[in-house]
């Protein structure tokens, strides 16, 4: 019983650590007058960011009751630490030290909740995967329910844009240079990331538990 509560312990910790990124970025933004929640709480980041701290402080208290992992529930952890290491690999590959709102003229975001969402958060779920078995009798072709969430995001996100004039990401706006095409590139692109990444998760946590067998 000691494990599975130290497992506990360390996924509320990490859970603990992840939701406190978006604690902080929100007094912060309070505290500067600047806190719009109808825009904060609809970028893909804030939300992938808040189902990795729930998925996390859930399978904290499945470990401490010593409950088994449900296929259900396996699913949603892959899916979450799909979601992380995307929102890891976008930000700093296309968003890092792209200009911030206009309305925003002179704030800047506080340094240290920024890299927990946007690196740590990826590098601790993913730990998480890697680390503690799920639901042994998962096929590869569940990594296609990875893309739900952020297909039904990204309905809601273009559908927004096109209504009031607000993008959560500049590469979803085909106002900019690229267009439709490049706007529907870039979906494409990150849908196939999303559904490859959930597939290699699964492969990668099939092999180790067939190794631990072995």
């Amino acid at each position: 019983m000691g494990t599975p509560r130290i497992v506990a312990v360390l996924r509320w910790l990490a859970a603990a650590t992840i939701l406190s990124s978006v604690i902080w970025q929100v007094t912060d933004r309070l505290a500067h007058n600047l806190f719009r929640p109808g825009e904060y709480f609809a970028y893909f980041s804030i939300q992938g960011t808040l189902i990795a701290a729930v998925m996390l402080g859930y399978t904290g208290w499945l470990s401490w009751a010593g409950t088994s992992e449900r296929k259900q529930v396996t699913i949603a952890r892959v899916s979450a630490t799909t979601y992380e290491i995307v929102i890891a690999v976008v930000y700093n590959a296309l968003l890092r030290g792209t200009p911030g709102d206009v309305r925003d003229a002179g704030y800047a975001w506080p340094v240290i909740p920024n890299e927990i969402m946007h690196v740590w958060a990826a590098v601790l779920i993913l730990l998480d995967w890697l680390l503690i078995a799920g639901y042994p009798k998962l096929r590869l072709k569940a990594s296609l329910w990875v893309a739900v969430f952020p297909l039904a995001w990204l309905a809601f996100s273009v559908t927004r844009g096109i209504i009031d004039g607000w993008w959560a990401y500049w590469f979803l706006n085909p106002n900019e240079k690229a267009g439709v095409a490049g706007m529907l590139e870039y979906i494409g692109g990150i849908t196939v990331l999303m559904i490859g990444l959930g597939w290699l998760l699964l492969l990668v946590r099939r092999l180790i538990a067939r190794k631990s067998r072995a």
